[in-house]
Parts: structure tokens; sequence; C-alpha cells
């Protein structure tokens, strides 16, 4: 592992995503809300600091990449856990296209000659070539574009509310005197709900928490929490404060310029417009930095091709970039560049993941009570956002219901990329079953290759060996490991480790109860190894190079409060039971 990030280089990766939401989302509770725009935000606020403590429980718990796919592999079945991440690589690939789209429009709205497909496609390329130098040189970027757009909002309020105060307040009183639609309570909720993307990009930092240094994670939440709990409300106030109520919704697309316009005249309207063009770029390099997280540990998961996982010299899984470069830029073409197609990808998938990490929250404090954390988040506050967040979602499909329809269009073909991987053990099984059905004599010599072919991926992949350590579980709590293999793993070995030394010798009844368990499931073959030693990061570092068994494919019970390492120490080891 080449240097961590600092606090400023984690936060700027992750905070030009969330930050860029200031752009458009205004406008958009504006057009929802009307005259409690403002209010909504806050309300969205207010959520997000809830789930601060749900965010930093669990990676606190569990400091591995992954975000919501990793908090639910830990806590619950792998296929739950699968649509996780099915519905956080959707969310980042409508994340990197919006973004770029959107920046390149901003960008062609100042020189009026760019060709706006074509840079697109550029302009993803140009990010994909910075994460495969690697995440460092990356974050040297992120960092250039996030202060200077924390400058430039600085800049834009501070010149709007010079001018609101030295100009009279007939436009701000003239607004909160306009009728709104229905009551005020559905003004807000529905504001609320189109709000609720003003935080997307708050679940990525957790997606590279490996990469940052000890102690940044939730100081990456805070700050990210910081910045869209000022500028966002108080950027929809300044516009009501300045600008009528229709002009206001005629001018969502650039209201940041239109506002820097009024207030400060066409210098300012221009660098609000430089800014969106460069943090909403930004934007596209924390999806790449989040995906290839995220991808990364699905790979060694074995939920997606192992082929994926290959570096360069920089260290970088550039296959994984490129990959997520070509779909990226195949929806482009595909959709021609249709952002409300998109949106409804990036609405509801974005949505979901964060109501997924609540529920991976909830687990964490059913099934893995002993399992150590720095910060607990309340009972109380995590129910209620999980709540908000589904109501959120309920009030997107209801302001657009065609966003559902989208969203499932491009749902359902990444989860049978996803449960392919993931169940291919059976589905090619069952091709075999029908292959020799069709073909029994095997005369048909592709057919014979094929069959052949068949049989070899599948004792490859039920060969992978796992290994669970343990030295004192009894014979219920290893029928547990069992099940979870079972249901989990294709797998037909499993190696149950002791490693003892002095101070832990192996309990008396573990070698029969490994017995029992040997004859209670024949289909897999258990192997008991005492290895001497100390159990910790060297001992599975050399036991994984020894065995050729990667450390992903190691599990452990939850380990309580006095476990000397923590989960991040032990490297990829799952926790089962």
């Amino acid at each position: 592992m080449g240097k961590k990030l600092n606090q400023l280089e984690a936060t700027a990766i992750c905070g030009n995503d969330i930050s860029s939401s200031c752009l458009y989302v205004s406008a958009l509770a504006i057009f929802y809300a009307g005259q409690y725009a403002w209010i909504s935000l806050l309300i969205v606020a207010g959520v997000l600091f809830l789930f601060r403590k749900i965010y930093g429980e669990v990676v606190g718990a569990l400091p591995l990449n992954g975000g919501a796919y990793n908090a639910l592999l830990n806590t619950t079945k792998k296929s739950t856990a699968s649509l996780a991440a099915a519905l956080t690589v959707l969310s980042y690939m409508a994340t990197a296209v919006i973004s770029a789209t959107e920046a390149v429009k901003y960008a062609e709205s100042l020189w009026h000659v760019i060709p706006i497909i074509p840079t697109t496609v550029a302009l993803l390329a140009i990010f994909m070539g910075l994460v495969i130098l690697g995440i460092g040189e990356s974050s040297k970027v992120a960092i250039a574009i996030f202060l200077f757009h924390l400058t430039s909002l600085t800049l834009l309020s501070g010149f709007c509310l010079f001018y609101f105060f030295t100009h009279d307040f007939d436009v701000l009183i003239n607004n909160f005197h306009m009728p709104v639609h229905g009551t005020i309570t559905m003004a807000l909720f529905f504001g609320f709900s189109a709000a609720m993307l003003g935080i997307s990009g708050f679940e990525s930092s957790a997606n590279y928490v490996e990469e940052q240094q000890d102690g940044v994670f939730p100081k990456t939440l805070r700050n990210m929490w910081i910045v869209v709990s000022i500028f966002n409300p108080l950027i929809a106030f300044l516009a009501l404060a300045l600008i009528p109520m229709e002009v206001v919704n005629s001018n969502q697309d650039a209201l940041l310029s239109f506002l820097g316009n009024i207030s400060g005249g066409n210098w300012l309207s221009f660098l609000v417009g430089i800014d969106a063009a460069l943090v909403l770029s930004g934007a596209v390099l924390t999806s790449y930095v989040g995906v290839g997280g995220l991808m990364e540990r699905m790979a060694l998961d074995r939920i997606l091709p192992n082929y994926l996982l290959k570096k360069n010299k920089r260290n970088s899984s550039y296959i994984i970039y490129i990959l997520f470069f070509v779909l990226c830029t195949s929806i482009l073409f595909v959709t021609g560049g249709d952002l409300a197609k998109l949106a409804g990808v990036y609405t509801i998938a974005f949505l979901s993941v964060m109501v997924l990490f609540g529920i991976g929250n909830l687990l964490l404090k059913v099934n893995r009570r002993q399992l150590p954390r720095p910060e607990r988040a309340s009972w109380f506050a995590l129910i209620i956002a999980i709540l908000a967040v589904g109501a959120a979602i309920v009030g997107n499909v209801i302001l657009n219901p065609a966003y559902l329809a989208i969203f499932l269009e491009y749902l359902i073909p990444t989860l049978l990329v996803v449960f392919f991987m993931l169940f291919r053990n059976y589905i090619l099984r069952a091709f075999l079953v029908i292959l020799e059905y069709i073909f029994p004599s095997g005369d048909n010599q592709f057919f014979r290759k094929l069959n052949k072919l068949t049989k070899y991926k599948l004792a490859e992949i039920r060969g992978q060996e796992f290994v669970f350590f343990t030295n004192h579980d009894n014979v219920e709590t290893l029928n547990k490991v069992m099940l979870y293999i079972k249901k989990n793993e294709p797998t037909r070995r499993l190696k149950i480790v002791a490693v003892v030394d002095e101070e832990h010798t192996v309990a008396e009844n573990l070698k029969e109860d490994i017995k029992v368990l040997d004859r209670a499931y024949p289909d897999i073959r258990i192997e008991f190894v005492e290895e001497p030693g100390k159990f910790g990061p060297n001992k599975i570092k050399e036991l994984s190079e020894r065995w050729r068994i990667p450390v992903n494919f190691m599990f452990i019970g939850a380990p309580g409060e006095n476990f000397r390492y923590t989960i991040q120490q032990l490297g990829e080891v799952r926790l089962i039971i």
C-alpha cells in the first residue's frame, strides 16, 4: 500500500461530489417547496447529521472498502450485500456520466464552441488516466478543485449577502407571500425528497476508507456535513432573497451563475461557471475512486471476475477503471446524454444505498453486538434516518413515476451479471446437466470440449479452499459457520484452524465437534489444523502465502472488546458469526 490519504486529500475526493450538489439542489428544492426550500434543505442537513454516526459506527467497526456492501457482507447474506454493491456501482456510473455531461455543458455555456458528447468522453478518459496513475496523484487534482469551489461559493455568498442588505427586501417578501402548491407540509415533503439528492457523495468516503490515514474517515463525514449544511440552505435563501420565484424556476440549469451576475456582475458569473465545470469534473473523479475500492472488494469476494484485480506498477487496478470508463461511455451513447433517464437511475440507486447502509448498521447492532467500535448511533436516530430516506424514495417516485421504470431497466442487467457470478456454481451445474441430456454420447467435438471446460470451471470454483480460525468454539457455533459457507460460498473445502501457543490451547471437545460436523456435512471436506504461533496479522499473512488462500477467504467470529487487533489490521478477513 502506498502513501495514505490525509484529511484534506480524503475530504476533497468525496467533497467535490457532495458539494457540487449546490449547483442544482437549491433550484430543485425551490421548484417543489417554493419559499420553504431552505427549510427542506435544513431538514436534509438534519438527516445527514444522523447518518454521520451511522456511517461512523459501521465503518469504525468494519474499516474496509465497500461501503454498504462491506457492512452487509459482514452482517448478513452475501446475496443481500451483492444487491447493495450493484446499486452502488449503478449510482457511481450515473454520477460520473451526469457530472461529466453537466461540467461540459457549463463550459459550453461560457465558450459556445465545445461539442458536448465527444468532450464528455474525453473528460471521462482524462479522469480514468488520473486514477490509473494512482489515487495519490488524483487527490492533488481533487484538492485544487475543492478549494477553488469553496472559495467561489464563499465569494458568491458574500456578494449576494452584500447585495441583499444594500437593497430593499421586496423580492424576499413577495416570494414569501407566493401561494404554495397544496399544503405547506406537502411542499416541505416534496422539497425534502428532491433535496436529498444534495447529499449524494456522502457514501463515497466509505468506499475508499482503506486508502485513508487512521482517524481520517469520521473527519471526512464531518467536513462534508458542514459544507452542505451551510451552503445548500444559504444559497436557496439567497436565491429567494434576490430573484423572483418565477425567474428562479426558469433559470434552474445555471441558477448560481445567474445569482453571480445579479450580485457581482459578469466576472462573478463567469467565475461561478468555471467553478461549476471544475467541481462537476471533480465529482467524476469521486466516482472513479469510489467504484475502484468497491469493485476491488467485489472481485476479491468472487462477485466479480478475478482478472479485475490486476495492478500496474503504481498499484492501481487499471482494468477496473478501464471497464468503468467503457460502461460510462456506453451509457452516454445509449441515452444520447439524456440526463432525465440518468437522473432516474441516480436518484433511486443512491437513496437505496443509503437505506441499505442504515440496515447494515441495524444488523451490526443485532448480529455483531460485541464487535468494538469507536462510536455508536442510537436506535432512535437509526430508525428516523432509515424512515427519512425511505420517505425520500417514495417522494421521488411520486414526483417522477417514470424514474422507477428507468431505474429497473438498468438495475436488472446489473443484477444479472452480479448474481451470475454469485450463483455460477449452480448455473454451471444446470448447464452441464442440460448439455449431457442433449448430447449424451459426446460425439460432437465442440460440445465435448464445452462439457470438459464446464467441468474444469466447476472444479476450480468448488476447489477453492476457505479457512475459519477458532480454538474454543463449540459445535453449535461451528455449525453456524458451516451453514454460512454452504449458503454463501460454492466451496467444498474448509480448513478449521486453531492457532496455539503456551497461552492458547485447543479446547478438549473441539476435535470431537469437528468430527460430528464432518459427518453432518459430507459434501464439504473439513480439515482441522493446529497451527503453532500467535494469532494476528502476521500469522494470517503467513498462512495465506503458504496455503495460497486469499485473506478474504479466511473467516473469524466477531471479536470482543479485549481483542488486541482491529478488523482493518487483519486485512480482508471476514466476520461470519
